[in-house]
């Protein structure tokens, strides 16, 4: 048993140098053309690194318009979070030439008031949906089951 023992350590070690030999890193040149991902353009990375910016910079005004005594930087961020995963109805009324989103509600209603705090601001500022003269207006909905 003992020599038996002394063989595997015998190969482990041997093991051991081996896979000190090899590189840890592999470098671009030698991947196969399988294994290489399509890298972006310069231009349009460029152009995604600036769309994350201005959604992050968007995302960061909207939570400031959330904070509030009981509601701090990272609640108003998961409040926004729960806001852009939420089901909304979408109602125009060309007559009024009003675009309505109507929000459904959130399960607590200490959320539900500073969501419609948000809301009140977003309807103060009389965004025009692109390409029609259609006004844009939140409310604040119930959910209906």
């Amino acid at each position: 048993m003992l020599e038996e023992i002394e063989l595997f350590e015998h190969q482990l070690d041997e093991v051991k140098r081996q896979i000190k030999k090899r590189l840890k890193h592999i470098s671009w040149g030698d991947l196969e053309d399988k294994d290489k991902f399509q890298r972006l353009r310069p231009g349009r990375k460029q152009f995604i690194d600036t769309v994350r910016m201005v959604a992050y910079r968007t995302e960061t005004a909207m939570a400031g318009l959330l904070k509030s005594a009981t509601v701090d930087t990272a609640a108003a961020r998961q409040l926004l979070l729960d806001l852009f995963t939420t089901e909304a109805d979408i109602l125009p009324d060309k007559d009024k030439k009003i675009l309505l989103i109507r929000i459904h509600g959130a399960s607590r209603p200490a959320a539900n008031r500073s969501l419609d705090k948000l809301l009140t601001s977003l309807n103060e500022s009389e965004v025009t949906y692109p390409g029609t003269d259609m006004r844009m207006c939140y409310e604040l909905g119930v959910k209906k089951r």
